[in-house]
């Protein structure tokens, strides 16, 4: 004979019943109880076991439980009249919700008179109390835990405690009541967790001693709850309170404060929370003074649910809505204080007749309760939030008005602040959006880091910096300086910086392309004028490009700065590149100097508002620069900041200070292959199945298919139309693969649309449709033509 569980659950009689009323589950304490076996019950109708209606039952809707007496159908054709306990769960998996229904089979039997779970003294403890024998089954519990619980004892006795509960919070109090029972020592759990017949969610500090024999022999264990909710309550409004301090306000940024109030009522005070805030009669302008006039006008600024999506929201982020008297928006704001309304009061519903989606959506959540509580700072009537609960049974209380209204009270100053500071960086950025790139472009060639602080008095003003990838994963870098400050200035930069992209995305050289842009300065200069009189633009700047692959950086400068460059473990050191003149002077020439870079190289580009200064020389704030370079330092961001705290004054710069840092990156030889391709079509083929084959070798066959005809179109093109030698490159990096065909012929190629019956013409169309970039560039040599093939993201 097998050895006995002691913790089996044939003491119970046990069964499931699924939304539509079928038995899905039924235990061997149902067989024991009715004779039917799991085989015969499983799948019938749970009404076809029931004789008759049931007396005295009980339904709670705030425990989601029922209980009564019912006589059951028994499988002899006799009837048993049972005590049934039901409680309705959430299956594991997910789906409708389910009715657990249980009855105690051997809470009655007869014990010894010396049973030490009978004489237990613990009975008429005002505390609640119950007694679990050694299959951990309750035998006993006084007055008070009965009523704790609302079922009497006779009714639950021999139920095991997550048979009593209903609720995952009883398995796991189970879980250190067996823990009792095998160790013989005491252990006590805190819980927060519904009990009773009000579902109200109690804080529960339950004490678990075992219970012995004469012999010292564990025989039970004893479980007294002590109900310490408003200790809790307490700690956790003073908790909330230190949290509103920490998490409203990290950003100067309305929207964003206006989610951390949101996030952080939820769940601690509500299920649901919406904040919506008065929008300011004039753009940029001030809230309006006073209390407002209904309908009120509200921007929905954020919102919070417990449930992922926030599904209980009727209008999104950003829309504005007007809401009348009554409502429990305006209402608050109109009166000027917090307003709480339940569905008990019909007040909720009788606030919503204006908006049936509104009240439709109470119903279908359950909203039972509503908090609106005014948001205010300094004067001003910024908005209202409201607060919902539907999971959470109990209605909002004085006690949660007021931990509300201490919450808001100081989101509200974080608001206020965001509003104010958000109004005046309004005006500022929309000087500087032109100014600078808003982020630096990832590329396989450099990591970057840059910071631009604006002249402390004198305004915004002409300095800039960029960032641009080039074909190959060549990157250019540049750094300018425009002479002046304020809006000319800045609207010069402007233009400047868009004409180096456009020369940029041509491949020029960097002594050609300050060229180009010293002509685009004089234009500049003469549309500057006026009666006959030539303006006076000016700027200088520095250009680079830098190849992973050769590892070789090429720079020209006008009239800028020179930059410094940071080998591994070396000492930081100026570059020696020609000076060239400042941009708009005319007809000058510009030198560039190409120089090789170690892997993990730093260039420094910068303006002269860094190194210039009253009270040093430029040679001595070089120095310095190079010290604060120097620094070894992972993080380029923290060796700008590093620059910037050595350099410049505590109360900012007397000139505009651009920064541009660059570690380079050395494309591994590993991810280049090159094929010289012999001058007859007849090898294309060939050719192809090589490029296949490597793709291979690179795990990147994914990309084969389009590598393959890319590959076909260029190479068919360079055979038929170029001049040789004509060479083949591959290359890539994690993101991109790139298609290079190289040849000695100075004849750029052109998209033209093909005619119905032309047998050529289609093939540079083909690869513009394949590839996500496409592009040609003069070598000294002749010409490349490139496209880049933008491969799957495995992640």
């Amino acid at each position: 004979m097998s050895p006995v569980n002691p913790f089996d659950d044939a003491g119970t009689a046990r069964a499931v019943v699924d939304a539509g009323g079928t038995l899905v589950g039924w235990n061997a304490g149902a067989e024991r109880l009715l004779g039917w076996t799991a085989a015969d019950a499983v799948g019938r109708p749970a009404g076809e076991f029931l004789v008759g209606e049931a007396t005295g039952a009980v339904f709670d809707p705030g425990a989601l439980r029922w209980h009564g007496l019912v006589t059951l159908r028994h499988r002899d054709g006799g009837s048993v009249s049972v005590w049934l306990l039901a409680h309705r769960t959430e299956p594991d998996g997910g789906g409708p919700a389910e009715w657990l229904v249980v009855t105690p089979l051997d809470g009655d039997l007869r014990r010894p008179a010396d049973d030490p779970l009978e004489q237990a003294g613990l009975l008429q403890s005002p505390c609640a109390v119950a007694i679990y024998d050694d299959r951990l089954r309750l035998r006993r519990m006084n007055d008070v835990m009965a009523e704790v619980l609302g079922l009497p004892e006779e009714h639950v006795r021999g139920l095991r405690l997550p048979e009593v509960s209903g609720r995952p919070q009883g398995a796991e109090i189970e879980r250190h009541l067996r823990r009792v029972l095998v160790t013989g020592q005491g252990h006590d759990v805190q819980t927060y967790v519904p009990i009773g017949i009000d579902g109200r969610m109690n804080a529960w500090l339950a004490r678990m001693s075992p219970i012995t024999d004469a012999v010292g022999k564990v025989r039970g264990v004893c479980l007294a709850a002590h109900d310490f909710s408003e200790q809790y309550r307490a700690r956790e409004r003073l908790q909330l309170v230190n949290e509103a301090s920490v998490r409203i306000g990290t950003t100067l940024d309305v929207t964003r404060t206006a989610q951390e109030l949101a996030e952080l009522c939820v769940p601690a005070l509500a299920d649901f929370v919406s904040v919506d805030l008065l929008d300011p009669q004039d753009p940029g302008g001030e809230p309006p003074a006073g209390r407002p006039t209904a309908p009120v006008a509200l921007r929905r600024t954020a919102h919070a649910s417990i449930n992922p999506g926030t599904p209980e929201a009727v209008v999104g982020i950003g829309h504005v809505d007007h809401y009348p008297t009554p409502s429990p928006q305006a209402d608050p704001l109109l009166a000027g204080h917090s307003i709480v309304a339940t569905t008990e009061g019909d007040d909720l519903a009788q606030w919503l007749t204006w908006d049936p989606r509104r009240l439709e959506r109470i119903k279908e959540y359950g909203i039972h309760s509503t908090m609106s509580v005014p948001i205010q700072a300094r004067g001003l009537t910024l908005g209202v939030a409201v607060l919902c609960r539907y999971r959470r049974q109990e209605p909002f209380t004085p006690d949660d008005v007021l931990l509300a209204e201490e919450v808001t009270a100081r989101a509200a100053v974080c608001i206020d602040n965001a509003r104010r500071y958000s109004r005046e960086r309004e005006t500022a950025l929309a000087l500087q959006r032109s100014l600078l790139p808003r982020s630096l472009p990832a590329t396989a060639a450099v990591d970057a880091a840059s910071r631009y602080l604006p002249a402390a008095r004198a305004g915004v003003g002409g300095d800039w910096f960029d960032v641009i990838p080039l074909s190959g994963m060549r990157v250019a870098m540049v750094v300018g300086d425009v002479v002046g400050h304020g809006v000319q200035a800045s609207a010069t930069m402007g233009r400047l910086r868009t004409a180096v992209r456009t020369l940029a995305d041509i491949d020029l050289a960097p002594d050609e392309l300050l060229t180009h842009l010293d002509d685009l300065v004089v234009r500049l200069s003469a549309e500057a004028g006026h009666e006959g009189s030539p303006g006076e633009v000016g700027a200088t700047c520095l250009y680079a490009v830098y190849d992973p692959i050769s590892r070789r950086c090429t720079l020209a400068r006008a009239g800028h700065p020179t930059p410094v460059v940071i080998p591994p473990g070396g000492a930081p050191r100026q570059v020696d590149l020609p000076v060239g003149p400042p941009l708009g002077l005319g007809g000058l020439p510009f030198e560039s100097a190409e120089f090789e870079l170690r892997e993990g190289s730093v260039l420094a580009f910068y303006t002269d508002g860094l190194i210039e200064s009253r009270e040093r020389d430029v040679e001595a704030r070089h120095r310095l620069l190079c010290e604060a370079l120097s620094t070894s330092s992972d993080s380029l961001d923290e060796t700008c900041d590093r620059v910037l705290h050595r350099l410049l004054p505590t109360g900012g710069a007397p000139d505009d200070v651009a920064l541009l840092l660059a570690r380079t990156r050395g494309l591994p030889s590993s991810q280049v292959a090159t094929w010289h391709i012999p001058a007859d079509p007849a090898l294309v083929a060939p050719i192809r199945k090589q490029v296949v084959e490597q793709l291979e070798r690179w795990g990147l066959q994914e990309a084969s298919f389009t590598a393959e005809l890319v590959v076909s179109e260029l190479v068919t093109n360079a055979i038929r139309y170029g001049a040789h030698p004509i060479r083949l490159r591959l290359i890539h990096d994690t993101a991109t693969l790139i298609c290079e065909v190289s040849d000695t012929s100075h004849t750029a190629p052109h998209l033209r649309r093909a005619k119905t019956w032309d047998e050529g013409g289609r093939g540079l169309l083909l690869v513009a449709q394949l590839t996500q970039r496409w592009g040609s560039r003069h070598t000294a040599e002749g010409k490349t033509i490139w496209s880049e093939i933008a491969l799957l993201d495995e992640g």
